[in-house]
């Protein structure tokens, strides 16, 4: 008999408790489910349940998450023509999650992604809003990526998204109501409105510059890239910004720098807040990826870091949703640092420190 070790039992009862609170879920929804109940599926204790989950509201969450990750689509290979093509085919790839009108209720919930009811706190609130600026900006360098003008589009996104999202309520309430295809090709018909975006944020003149240091640098390894699916490497030349969930925002201050990027993202609250961070960005970058190359976010990486090893290693011992620290690296060592509202934006644009 081939004996597992204490991680790979961890992981098994864990997969077995999803498995069970995702049929629990589909049966009952979400606000009648029993954590009870779901202990009794999986053939634990309810005490073997909580020392996994904190509550019924991160069973949900990872559950979607699971959802999330074996509904990946196709990475695609080829770019796409136009930003009217692209904005098309994100939205009929978006759309394949809405449920048909015979559909059971609350499995269709599920199919949706859908967080009514589920994150009704102001923290989760906000964090949600940070994020929806994030997927905007993602999808934003997807679009830009198609045209050659130059010209940013992220409030083009932020209006495909929108639509997209009244889609999925519209599917939560009435069931089979509207054409998907019709949706899709308004979407790509957003491309053709002047939406006069500009980028010049009136609060960036003011941000403090960043401090030239000379530290050792020696972050934490094997940390997944969610762009990517592969290890980060956080040792690369470039910037490394730590962000609380409710400072998400600020990852467009340091990407139009065109700087080489790392994001890490930390929460207060790793076993709620931060499996919301992980699905709406793994649910994001799958649509995403069934329509752009990987090569349109090459100079962004993406890191959830549960643990804030990163914010240990640049020197915050307490991070929170509203964390926000920034760093240079070069040659192996931290040679420039900024701190508070605007720090990514300081380090990004401010001149390297070299190191002989």
């Amino acid at each position: 008999m081939v004996r597992l070790t204490r991680a790979q039992q961890q992981a098994r009862t864990r997969d077995a408790v999803v498995a069970a609170a995702r049929q629990e879920f589909i049966e009952h929804g979400y606000g009648a489910a029993k954590v009870d109940r779901i202990a009794e599926r999986a053939e634990l204790t309810r005490g073997a349940v909580y020392s996994n989950f904190s509550g019924k509201r991160a069973l949900y969450l990872a559950v979607l998450v699971d959802l999330v990750d074996r509904a990946a689509g196709d990475v695609a290979v080829e770019r796409p023509g136009t930003v009217a093509e692209a904005l098309g085919a994100f939205a009929r790839v978006w759309l394949e999650r809405l449920p048909l009108a015979h559909d059971v209720d609350a499995g269709g919930r599920l199919q949706l992604r859908s967080l009514a009811g589920i994150v009704e706190d102001d923290a989760g609130r906000a964090v949600l809003a940070q994020l929806a600026r994030l997927e905007a900006l993602l999808l934003a360098l997807g679009l830009e990526s198609c045209a050659d003008d130059g010209a940013r589009r992220v409030r083009l996104a932020e209006l495909a998204l929108t639509m997209l999202g009244g889609s999925s309520l519209l599917a939560e309430l009435t069931p089979g109501f509207g054409d998907p295809f019709d949706r899709s090709r308004a979407c790509a018909h957003l491309a053709g409105l002047d939406l006069a975006d500009n980028w010049a944020p009136p609060h960036l003149a003011y941000v403090t510059p960043a401090t030239p240091v000379h530290q050792d640098w020696a972050p934490p390894a094997q940390l997944l890239d969610q762009i990517s699916g592969t290890p980060a490497d956080l040792t690369a030349d470039g910037v490394v910004v730590v962000l609380g969930a409710q400072r998400l925002g600020a990852v467009e201050e340091a990407v139009r720098s065109g700087e080489p990027v790392t994001v890490v993202v930390v929460t207060s609250d790793p076993a709620e807040l931060g499996q919301l961070v992980r699905l709406r960005v793994r649910d994001a970058l799958s649509c995403l990826g069934s329509v752009f190359p990987l090569r349109t976010w090459e100079r962004l990486r993406l890191v959830i870091d549960d643990a804030a090893q990163v914010a240990a290693a640049v020197g915050v011992s307490d991070a929170t949703d509203t964390t926000e620290v920034a760093v240079r690296i070069h040659a192996g060592a931290v040679v420039a640092r900024a701190e508070g509202h605007g720090a990514a934006h300081a380090v990004a644009t401010g001149q390297a420190v070299r190191v002989d």
